[in-house]
C-alpha cells in the first residue's frame, strides 16, 4: 500500500511576518510599497485597498527610540572603555545612526500596517445612545 501525500504548498506567513517583508497583509503575495515608504493604493494580487492603513508617526517613534538606545549605549561604552577623540565618535556614530534608523523603518511601517489589518483597527467613533442624558455618551 502506498500512501501518497497531497502536494504541499508553502504556508503563508502570519500577517506580522508579511508586514515585515513588505507584502500584502491579506494574501502575502503583492507588494505593499511603491517606493521606500510610499504605500501602494491597493494590492496588485488580491486587490486589498490600503486606504485603511494609517501608521502615522508610530514607525518613526519606535525606530528612533530603539535605534537611539542602541547608539547611545554603544557610544557610552566606547567612551568609557577607549576614550577616543571626538572626531572618531562622529565618524563611528553618525553612520550607525543612519543605519539603525533608516534600515528598519520600512519593516516597522509594514508591520504596523499588517497589524492594523489583522486586528481590524479603525478610528474611534463617538456613539450617542438615545437613553443617555444630553452631552454624555
Amino acid at each position: 500500500m502506498t500512501d501518497q501525500l497531497p502536494p504541499t504548498t508553502a504556508p503563508t506567513p502570519l500577517p506580522a511576518a508579511r508586514g515585515l517583508m513588505g507584502r500584502c497583509p491579506r494574501c502575502g503575495e503583492g507588494k505593499m510599497f511603491d517606493g521606500f515608504l510610499t504605500l501602494r493604493p491597493s494590492c496588485s494580487t488580491c486587490g486589498l485597498d490600503y486606504s485603511f492603513a494609517d501608521a502615522g508617526d508610530g514607525p518613526a517613534v519606535f525606530v528612533i527610540l530603539i535605534g537611539g538606545a542602541i547608539v547611545v549605549f554603544a557610544a557610552l561604552m566606547t567612551e568609557v572603555v577607549y576614550q577616543p577623540p571626538f572626531w572618531l565618535h562622529a565618524a563611528l556614530w553618525l553612520p550607525l545612526i543612519l543605519v539603525v534608523t533608516l534600515l528598519p523603518l520600512r519593516m516597522v511601517k509594514g508591520l504596523l500596517i499588517a497589524l492594523q489589518y489583522h486586528h481590524k483597527a479603525a478610528p474611534g467613533q463617538l456613539v450617542m445612545y438615545k437613553d443617555s442624558p444630553k452631552g454624555e455618551a
